[in-house]
């Protein structure tokens, strides 16, 4: 039997996403659970297991194309025998709607039907009305040669399935007999969803006028693109243009939100961190820190954490729709990371209730993970409070903008030796300057000050942090 594996929504209410590595092939065997590919999501790459046994029987998407959630990425042949888990399974994930008019050669589907849906692992299941997309059948043929009336066009009926009966197949002469085409017809005769025809009037690209590369010659976004980009290449051949999509699209809409909802606030500090240097350096002596790395980071997030248990508001949220301030009395600390993909911020879950191996522990695999891209979506939700270490790129400080959802955000600048006074002298110190944002509306400038003050002092004197845990 033969089956097709959806592209999954991933539990984040995504859209679409990029097929970045197939792990297999047409041809190869799959174990339910197998990992058989890599896409790439608003929040980062994932990777999906296959929920049956079988053989490969074809990849239905090229690596870096764009899929919808909904659409059949693979086909696999199983075994003939189905059992109540594969049924499930055929249905993982809910087909959306169709949008817009009917494509050409769909048909209707059932009406819904309340039943529970299986997800993607890990996610869990939920109830809801389950409708199927309508079935795709080959588009429409359209005689080439003369017709007898100029003003009626013969368009040939659909091939029958294979499988159909012998009696259901339409006879060769079956024809029907329809007016010459209109604008809107000639534009219906183009195999293509609603979001691509949407894309290509945005872009002025006659759907008419494109080959299809999608299943069954559909049009799909990237030949709308292709089709568009020798009309926007030819002004400037010397530009590059770069898609916006995935993680830097994310991140791109979460900052103008941010920065357009929240009325941003930024203090600065500068700190003499020679205390803090040398406490890293012993740390890195002791046998509980023998398998992680230390760096001046941790000491700066055991210093977050400290100072937000002595200022809770600083750890809240704005709740537009209830009219509340919600205030957090648990730390899950982001870390933003910089990755090939762009920015993203995973997050330590309960980061305040860890020793200080264990939290050292926790950053050095969420850095890890960033940077290899595998940060799942839960991993960079629900967070807290963020850190942002602009100092490993050489910068002294910047005025970073909220993560949406929270009430304040660090920017730990570079450790340079500096020029400091010290007990009346001049010597030379290293020093870092800290930069706190916050949403006005929730932190004023008294608490922003005590907060960034305290955040400084501990790192001054790291026995503060004893002192005030």
């Amino acid at each position: 039997m033969r089956r097709e594996f959806k592209l999954p929504d991933v539990g984040e209410g995504l859209t679409e996403a990029e097929i970045v590595r197939w792990h297999v092939k047409a041809g190869d065997e799959v174990k339910v659970n197998q990992i058989v590919v890599e896409i790439e999501t608003a929040k980062s790459i994932v990777e999906l297991p296959i929920p049956w046994d079988g053989v490969v029987a074809g990849l239905m998407a090229d690596e870096g194309q764009t899929v919808e959630v909904g659409v059949a990425i693979i086909a696999i042949d199983t075994a003939e025998e189905t059992t109540v888990a594969a049924a499930a399974a055929e249905d993982m994930v809910p087909n959306p709607p169709a949008e817009g008019a009917v494509e050409p050669g769909a048909h209707g589907s059932p009406a819904p039907k309340e039943e529970r849906q299986a997800v993607l692992v890990g996610y869990g299941v939920k109830t809801g009305a389950s409708k199927r997309r309508p079935r795709k059948q080959p588009p429409t043929g359209i005689p080439s040669g003369p017709v007898a009336n100029p003003d009626r066009v013969e368009v040939a009926a659909p091939p029958a399935p294979e499988s159909a009966p012998a009696a259901l197949s339409a006879p060769p002469e079956a024809r029907t007999t329809v007016p010459a085409a209109a604008p809107e017809t000639a534009r219906q005769a183009a195999l293509a969803k609603p979001p691509v025809r949407k894309l290509a009037k945005d872009l002025g690209v006659d759907l008419t006028s494109i080959r299809g590369t999608g299943p069954q010659g559909s049009i799909t976004r990237e030949d709308v693109h292709a089709a568009a980009e020798p009309v926007r290449a030819a002004p400037r051949r010397d530009e590059e243009r770069i898609p916006i999509k995935g993680v830097r699209k994310m991140t791109a809409q979460a900052m103008v939100a941010s920065a357009f909802t929240a009325p941003h606030v930024t203090e600065f500090l500068q700190v003499d961190v020679t205390a803090t240097m040398e406490a890293v350096r012993r740390l890195r002596t002791l046998q509980d820190f023998a398998e992680v790395k230390v760096s001046p980071l941790l000491l700066v997030a055991k210093a977050v954490l400290t100072a937000v248990r002595r200022h809770p508001m600083i750890n809240s949220a704005w709740d537009e729709a209830a009219q509340e301030i919600v205030v957090k009395h648990y730390v899950n600390l982001g870390i933003a990371a910089a990755t090939p993909r762009g920015l993203v911020v995973p997050n330590v879950k309960g980061a305040h209730a860890l020793s200080l191996p264990e939290l050292a522990t926790e950053l050095a695999q969420l850095t890890e993970t960033a940077r290899a891209g595998r940060t799942q979506p839960a991993e960079m939700s629900g967070g807290t409070f963020t850190i942002t270490n602009v100092g490993v790129f050489g910068v002294d400080t910047g005025t970073p903008i909220l993560n949406p959802g929270e009430a304040a955000i660090l920017a730990f600048g570079q450790i340079r030796d500096m020029p400091w006074v010290v007990d009346g002298e001049l010597a030379v110190r290293a020093v870092t300057t800290l930069a706190l944002s916050f949403d006005h509306r929730i932190v004023d400038g008294e608490l922003g000050s005590l907060f960034l003050r305290d955040v400084g002092a501990m790192l001054e004197d790291p026995l503060r942090m004893l002192a005030w845990s």
